[in-house]
């Protein structure tokens, strides 16, 4: 079994909370009439997502300033003004079309992206796991990056000593721990980052098509996973176009068209009408 060893202190990053449009606060218990508690694990409430689109990328300075302003863009709305809450303990699904802006929201909630405007309010440590690679230092080593990554994702020096062989084990890649990651595979990557991850012990975990990466084994080892975050009363937000894994794992599900919010439900029915409006186009 892959064994601890001390990594040099520079990889100790520390990194500060970016709220980034989105607001925390201290408990997700809420009272509506009647004495009635419910429990939200994440709000979004009229979330709105602008880009602005250049429309001529290689122009001159000269023309740049010639022209001005002037139609040298225009503003694409990824995301407009969703509003859903993902109750504490679920795991809950974000489905759509490509270009429906799953991704842009999912960075959203991961605080990648500043909304233009709305507010995602997230009720606990929030974990979040969303390109192969992200967070990883091509030319660091396995071992170097679980303390990179997880230094990044908020956990100290002394954590992630305790939790490093379950990182390793869980990702499967001990033999080529000490091998830098740019000779890992699409699969050993998300492995690896999927382990930190997970051991960050989140209250949300956010995933981005974990599940479309990597072998049947890990994926059930994934499966497994979520069903024992569940259990202990985490919460995973996940992406994924296997409509069939998201149809079983999922208590309810968003589905988006065109950056606008069609409904929210539970998945079965909802999933349901997804592929019926796919029909009908």
């Amino acid at each position: 079994m892959a064994r601890s060893r001390r990594i040099p202190a520079v990889l100790s990053l520390v990194s500060g909370r970016c709220h980034c449009g989105t607001r925390r606060l201290p408990t997700g218990g809420e009272r509506f009439g009647r004495g009635i508690v419910t429990e939200i694990a994440v709000r979004v409430e009229d979330l709105s997502k602008k880009f602005r689109m250049y429309k001529e990328r290689n122009q001159t300075l000269k023309s740049a300033i010639m022209r001005g302003r002037a139609s040298v863009h225009e503003d694409f709305w990824a995301l407009r003004d969703i509003t859903f809450d993902v109750p504490v303990g679920s795991t809950f699904g974000l489905i759509g079309s490509n270009g429906s802006g799953k991704s842009t929201l999912l960075k959203c909630l991961a605080k990648i992206y500043y909304p233009t405007s709305g507010t995602i309010t997230a009720y606990g440590k929030l974990a979040a796991l969303l390109e192969v690679g992200s967070g990883f230092h091509h030319e660091l080593s396995g071992r170097e990056n679980i303390y990179l990554n997880g230094s990044i994702l908020g956990m100290s020096r002394k954590q992630i000593d305790r939790k490093f062989d379950e990182i390793v084990d869980f990702s499967g890649v001990e033999q080529f721990i000490d091998q830098p990651v740019k000779n890992y595979s699409s699969g050993m990557y998300v492995r690896l980052g999927f382990s930190v991850a997970i051991n960050v012990d989140p209250d949300i975990l956010v995933v981005d098509e974990v599940l479309a990466v990597g072998d049947a084994e890990f994926q059930d080892k994934c499966k497994r996973k979520f069903v024992d975050l569940k259990k202990e009363g985490k919460t995973v937000i996940l992406v994924s176009h296997d409509m069939t894994a998201v149809k079983t794992m999922c208590d309810q599900v968003a589905w988006l068209r065109h950056g606008e919010l069609v409904t929210t439900g539970p998945a079965k029915p909802t999933i349901a009408a997804y592929y019926d409006s796919l029909n009908h186009e």
